[in-house]
């Protein structure tokens, strides 16, 4: 059974686990790198749960910890949030945890009178791709970031709401 659970800078350890567990299971998936994080102290940790506007969330599944997801408003567009940090344990995936995080986000987005919600995947991250495609996100031909590996760029991802 997957249970999901909102979290806050008092489950910063939780998201710590979870967050260098996806570091290291996918680095080429990420903005960040693990070598970024190890060694965090812990007030850079809820300060990341603390970010004005944001939601973070934490799926379980029959009672293990398994994924996580973030949600932020956009920067420089009222009206649009973003869907961040997700990522599923390779013995969560296939299980329908991935599209119970992301119903979650979207409740969010809904929640603060976001219109759009918006998200940016690696290139290459043909499973996070599909994922996010079966959930009603396009491509709208927006180029993101480069990623840490110097190589690969980021795209972004759109889906009305």
């Amino acid at each position: 059974m997957i249970e999901l659970q909102d979290i806050g800078p008092d489950d910063w350890k939780l998201w710590r686990e979870l967050r260098l567990a996806a570091l290291a299971d996918t680095p080429s998936a990420f903005g960040s790198v693990h070598a970024d994080w190890v060694d965090a102290p812990q007030e850079r940790w809820r300060e990341r749960l603390t970010l004005p506007g944001g939601y973070q969330v934490i799926a379980s599944l029959d009672g293990t910890a398994v994924g996580m997801a973030g949600g932020l408003p956009a920067d420089d567009e009222p009206g649009v949030a973003e869907l961040v940090s997700m990522w599923i344990a390779p013995h969560g995936r296939g299980q329908g945890v991935g599209d119970a995080l992301m119903a979650a986000i979207e409740s969010w987005a809904r929640s603060t009178g976001a219109r759009v919600l918006e998200l940016a995947v690696a290139d290459g991250n043909e499973p996070a791709r599909k994922l996010y495609l079966r959930n009603g996100f396009t491509d709208f031909g927006a180029p993101g970031n480069l990623m840490p590996d110097g190589v690969r760029m980021e795209f972004w991802l759109r889906k009305q709401l």
